[in-house]
C-alpha cells in the first residue's frame, strides 16, 4: 500500500508523510512546478504546471489498495474508480455513496460561478481538521487493517 498526495494546495502533507512513515507506507507527493513540495521520507514528482496535470498523474499510479489524500471531487472519483481509499484534508473519506452528490455541488458551484454569482470560500483552517485528518488517516491504517 502506498499513500499519494495531491499536494498543491494541501495543507495536511507533513501529516500524512509522518503517518506513512510511522506505518511503513510508501509515500509520494505529487505537485506542480510552481510548488516546489519535498519532505523527508516521501518522493517527490514534479509535474507540467497545467490544468489537472498533477491528478492525472496521480490517477495514473495509484492502484487498488493505495491511499489518496485530494480535495479535488473529480481526482477522488478517479480513484475510486481504482478501487483506492480517498481523503479529502479534513479527513473525509470519499466513497461511491457519497462521490455523485459532491461532484453535483461541484458542478452547481461552478454553474453559479460562470454566471456572475460568488459561492462561499473555504474558512479558516483550524487545528481541529488536521487532528481530524489524522485521525482518519490513522483509521485506515488500524481499523480497517492495512498493511504496507
Amino acid at each position: 500500500m502506498k499513500i499519494f498526495i495531491d499536494a498543491d494546495g494541501c495543507p495536511v502533507v507533513d501529516i500524512a508523510v509522518r503517518t506513512a512513515r510511522k506505518y511503513g507506507a510508501e509515500c509520494t507527493i505529487i505537485c506542480d512546478t510552481s510548488h516546489s513540495i519535498q519532505r523527508e521520507g516521501a518522493d517527490t514528482i514534479i509535474v507540467d504546471k497545467g490544468t489537472d496535470s498533477a491528478d492525472f498523474r496521480l490517477v495514473n499510479l495509484v492502484s487498488a489498495g493505495d491511499i489518496a489524500v485530494t480535495q479535488d471531487y473529480g481526482l477522488a472519483a478517479m480513484c475510486l474508480s481504482k478501487r483506492a481509499v480517498v481523503l479529502n484534508q479534513d479527513g473525509r473519506r470519499y466513497t461511491e455513496e457519497n462521490i455523485s452528490g459532491l461532484l453535483e455541488f461541484r458542478a452547481v458551484s461552478a454553474k453559479i460561478r460562470r454566471s456572475g454569482g460568488r459561492t462561499k470560500g473555504m474558512s479558516k483552517r483550524t487545528p481541529q481538521q488536521d487532528r481530524d485528518f489524522e485521525r482518519a488517516l490513522v483509521e485506515i491504517f488500524e481499523k480497517d487493517k492495512f498493511h504496507c
